[in-house]
């Protein structure tokens, strides 16, 4: 009898713990951490000091800004209340109350004073000094309010709000070097680690303002071959891949653990041609020359996989200002090779294009097409493949020669953007500008007329397409693959935003 009451009990026990495992795996713990993988990694973590997405795709989940774009890029309140324009020079910022950064140290109208004046001051060299250009002076009215005076009208004055608000305290104590390795914001995440081209590493702030983000830790490693992110995907090392291989979608969209998401970007792909040095690309024939040999179309669907749509100019159809009446380009080599040939350049002529590799969808595959189809019409490339961070500081310190391919998106869906930053003479971006040139983008952005301001950047888009400073190429097709687990929509500005994502 006891022997039989043992084993009774025995086997009951066993019934209860094959139940409480039952149970377990019925209802398994959400996952709570997510690890990113973009191409390249972030080249600062002080969100004044670049115009990168990538690194803005780190420092946004740090940082809050004064307006936010929602999910259909419409203007929204964060840190600002409202921005109201109480004249055509004058605007009045009414702030939240209550904000603090992630040290303690508070949000008042002081520290958007500071955040707007730092960017401007020359001594700083922001990449974003010419966005604030119009900008006179900013007053602080109040605690929580603040005036900004500009110098003509600004209509995109609220678009440029859409700004990233860094700690006045913070940097005056601890200097710009620092915090652009150690940064605070009020954002949803806090700064844990950065380990270059390595990861930088996030924790939640479960003090947030707009409640506790439902993922804790935040991974963002750089791994700039495609192929190693969809092996890195494909093992579940990492939750979420940018710049997807077209050629590899469908495998990933049907594979047991992950899928694609994709949308429409508003960034486009385009070969900037470096005028000014006396060489064959400041002659204009020369430059259409180079529109004409290249078949942009047969790029699309040969390398992008058809994820891709044709430019024919230097804005996407989701900005304003976008002239739907300009056709641009198409592919006539024959014709490239006549306006070579009136050029003086029958023979065709040497030039070096620079590309970066790892930073947009096959991206180093683009460019080498490129040179392919070039060199058909005699054109000879030296190809110059760069690491991210070396191209974009060529770019601005203004080392390049010939050619270079980039991509351009911004998430103020206006031609002021483009235009003003690649045509307008004394900008970073500025490879090719005239006086005449500069005269319209003065005068449109300080047009508070919506139509006049339009049909302005109608006409000189129209004219910039004839003058062909840049190879008109594509606006992309953002793919991403996923854990299938996660719960996330990719937006048209490319920010990756953690704070809307979480587990299911």
């Amino acid at each position: 009898m006891i022997r039989k009451g043992i084993i009774l009990r025995v086997a009951a026990l066993l019934v209860v713990m094959l139940a409480l495992a039952g149970c377990g795996n019925t209802a398994p713990q959400t996952k709570d951490e997510i690890v990113i993988a973009q191409g390249v990694d972030a080249t600062t973590l002080d969100p004044h000091m670049h115009a990168e997405t990538t690194t803005t795709n780190v420092t946004s989940q740090i940082f809050d800004r004064l307006l936010v774009r929602d999910a259909e890029m419409k203007l929204q309140p964060q840190l600002a209340l409202s921005v109201t324009a109480l004249d055509e020079l004058t605007w009045e910022v009414k702030l939240r109350e209550g904000i603090k950064f992630h040290n303690g140290e508070p949000l008042d109208a002081e520290v958007v004073k500071y955040n707007i004046d730092r960017i401007i001051d020359p001594t700083v060299r922001s990449p974003q000094a010419g966005n604030f250009s119009s900008v006179d002076r900013v007053e602080v009215v109040d605690q929580y309010t603040v005036k900004i005076y500009t110098k003509t009208p600004y209509p995109i004055l609220p678009s440029r709000l859409n700004l990233q608000i860094v700690p006045k305290a913070y940097i005056e104590e601890n200097g710009m070097e620092y915090f652009a390795t150690h940064p605070v914001g009020t954002g949803p995440y806090k700064f844990v680690s950065w380990t270059k081209d390595e990861a930088v590493v996030l924790e939640a702030n479960e003090d947030y303002w707009q409640a506790a983000p439902a993922i804790k830790k935040v991974t963002i490693k750089p791994i700039p071959e495609s192929s190693t992110r969809v092996a890195e995907l494909q093992t579940g090392s990492v939750d979420l891949i940018v710049n997807v291989p077209p050629h590899q979608a469908q495998e990933l969209d049907s594979g047991s653990g992950t899928k694609v998401v994709k949308t429409q970007s508003g960034r486009y792909i385009t070969i900037v041609l470096v005028t000014g040095k006396g060489g064959p690309l400041d002659d204009v024939r020369v430059r259409q020359a180079l529109n004409y040999a290249v078949d942009v179309p047969a790029i699309i669907a040969s390398v992008l996989d058809g994820h891709g749509y044709p430019s024919t100019q230097p804005l996407t159809p989701l900005d304003f200002g976008y002239n739907p009446a300009v056709k641009g380009y198409s592919y006539d080599p024959e014709k490239a090779r006549q306006l070579l040939a009136e050029a003086g350049y029958p023979d065709g002529i040497d030039i070096q294009l620079d590309a970066p590799s790892g930073r947009y969808v096959m991206d180093k595959e683009v460019a080498e097409a490129i040179v392919g189809q070039l060199t058909e019409v005699g054109v000879r490339v030296n190809l110059n493949i760069n690491e991210w961070g070396i191209h974009v500081t060529k770019i601005l310190e203004k080392k390049m020669e010939g050619a270079f391919l980039i991509g351009w998106g911004s998430d103020l869906f206006d031609a002021d953007s483009s235009l003003y930053s690649w045509y307008r003479t004394g900008q970073r971006f500025n490879y090719y500008s005239t006086s005449e040139l500069d005269g319209k983008l003065d005068a449109a952005r300080a047009m508070m007329d919506v139509t006049a301001r339009e049909n302005l950047y109608h006409e000189i888009v129209t004219e910039l397409v004839e003058a062909a400073p840049f190879i008109f190429l594509y606006q992309q097709e953002d793919l991403y693959a996923v854990n299938k687990g996660l719960v996330w929509q990719p937006r048209a500005d490319e920010l990756i935003r953690v704070y809307d994502m979480k587990f299911e």
